[in-house]
């Protein structure tokens, strides 16, 4: 839940400093160089600079900030990147900063943004040999002052096609009140969890590693359900033999366990 400290009456301005990075992952199987090809201009497509930067927007708008600048980049042969330059705004409620409980959908954007940045960068890729093509976009959310990137994280869940999701949240620096205390933190967190939606905690499998008394918070989910049809670019289920279909779902099960776990299985 998104729970304020006790209300802390500050010295200047708030100097803490939020980020929330993602690594988003999407994975199929492409079975010709053809079918491996086409995958990649689909993603290129689908998650260009373009359409990146109306993510990018809608995350600045639910968190509460205003764009300053905006820098974005297709490139060749693949791949994008966009970057804002955002600043916090003074907020009409209280109750946009309050508020409990996990940050909108996609299909409920609100909000406004601004004053540090947002950015992600894609990364298509595939693999001749054993036919595995993976969809990698990195994001992150830094914010300073009061409001919290933590208020996008449903939405950039969402806004991909994620088999693979990890998190990590981290409060910097800190600052004082009017008695000259360090505040190294400003609102209740114990996990990432706390903060995502009850339809996405019962599709993945998650794991925690939290660092309390840093402030660091890491998150990694992966979906419970394989269904193999959704894993096939170019072709179905139908189409391959019971020894295809089988080599095929090992192949990709191995690939998501060794990017959930971070290393190479044997």
């Amino acid at each position: 839940m998104v729970k304020p400290l006790t209300k802390l009456k500050l010295h200047g301005f708030n100097n803490l400093t939020k980020t929330l990075s993602f690594n988003i992952y999407d994975i199929c199987y492409a079975k010709t160089t053809r079918q491996r090809r086409e995958y990649i201009e689909y993603i290129d497509e689908v998650y260009n600079a373009e359409r990146l930067t109306q993510i990018l927007t809608d995350v600045s708008n639910i968190i509460g900030a205003t764009i300053l600048n905006i820098a974005r980049q297709d490139y060749e042969p693949q791949g994008a990147s966009v970057t804002m330059l955002i600043s916090e705004e003074p907020l009409a409620t209280e109750a946009m900063v309050q508020q409990d409980g996990p940050g909108p959908l996609p299909e409920a954007v609100v909000g406004h943004m601004d004053k540090s940045h947002v950015t992600v960068h894609t990364y298509p890729e595939s693999h001749p040999d054993n036919g595995i093509s993976t969809f990698r976009a990195d994001i992150d959310v830094s914010t300073c002052g009061r409001i919290s990137p933590l208020k996008a994280l449903n939405y950039l869940i969402h806004s991909f096609e994620s088999d693979i999701v990890i998190m990590d949240y981290r409060v910097r620096g800190f600052t004082r009140d009017v008695r000259g205390t360090k505040h190294f933190i400003d609102h209740k967190i114990s996990s990432i969890q706390d903060f995502i939606s009850k339809d996405t905690k019962q599709s993945y499998q998650m794991v925690d590693v939290n660092v309390y008394q840093e402030n660091i918070f890491h998150t990694k989910m992966t979906l419970k359900d394989f269904d193999l049809d959704n894993y096939l670019f170019g072709t179905g289920v139908e189409d391959l033999s019971a020894r295809e279909e089988r080599i095929i779902r090992q192949r990709l099960q191995r690939e998501m366990a060794e990017i959930f776990y971070g290393e190479n299985m044997r």
